[in-house]
């Protein structure tokens, strides 16, 4: 059996159609949405709507960690827009793409800046959603968690911690655990190139020392300061670089 895992496709329709050639099934564990592209900044929805340079700004607010003026700037240029039908309308854009581009069968989970009430719209037969929910998949149990927890970026899907820890614990034993955040662990939850360390679940953490999956497999950090580490059992692996290198993480079995 082999299952081909990506996270983090932000807008990258071209390589995810690709994703699964060789594999038994493809799953996806979020961020199909580019907003805002950290590395080009002339990519995503944020830049089509006010141009490169106020992209470039509040990219440097928020690297440097001056979140109120990077939303203060964000409501200047928002101003006069009605900004849910703006983003809703793009974001359609671009699920008409993604999830055209699954293959079949896919299993996906959501990130943090994805819009689950907009799935149901777009998701086809052959992609199933999992969220606190799990799969059998050549004899192997793969449960799925979806989101981020709550943060100064104000993501679209950012939930409590303890609705996080409630869908983890939905889970109960499974051979691999997925998710879209990583846990709370500090070389696994650093960005080396946005310098700051993104929210990582205790949740999952506690349940890996618990349950001892066989792996952890997770995105959200797209440039971690460790890209796979074992914690007990547990083979923890980032798959989050796709929109970057176009690539899916192999398991095989």
């Amino acid at each position: 059996m082999r299952v081909h895992v990506v996270s983090d496709v932000h807008g990258n329709a071209t390589d995810l159609a690709r994703a699964g050639e060789g594999a038994d099934a493809l799953i996806c564990l979020g961020d199909l949405v580019l907003f805002l592209d950290y590395a080009d900044h002339s990519r995503g929805i944020f830049p089509d709507l006010f141009g490169v340079e106020n992209a470039h700004r509040i990219v440097e607010l928020r690297t440097a960690r001056r979140f109120e003026e990077a939303r203060a700037l964000g409501r200047s240029l928002w101003a006069g827009l009605d900004r849910d039908t703006v983003i809703i309308g793009a974001v359609r854009k671009q699920y008409r793409e993604m999830f055209a581009a699954f293959p079949t069968p896919t299993y996906a989970t959501y990130g943090n800046v994805d819009v689950p009430a907009l799935w149901p719209e777009y998701a086809g037969p052959g992609t199933t959603v999992l969220d606190g929910e799990r799969t059998e998949l050549g004899g192997l149990v793969f449960g799925f968690v979806g989101g981020g927890l709550r943060s100064p970026m104000r993501t679209p899907f950012e939930i409590s911690d303890e609705e996080y820890a409630a869908k983890v614990e939905a889970l109960g034993e499974v051979d691999v655990l997925c998710s879209h955040i990583p846990p709370d662990v500090p070389e696994l939850a650093y960005d080396t190139v946005a310098r700051r360390f993104e929210r990582g679940s205790r949740a999952l953490l506690d349940a890996i020392r618990r349950t001892r999956p066989r792996y952890s497999l997770f995105g959200h950090v797209h440039q971690p300061l460790a890209r796979r580490m074992r914690i007990g059992a547990t083979e923890c692996v980032n798959v989050g670089h796709f929109a970057a290198t176009g690539r899916p993480w192999a398991l095989e079995w």
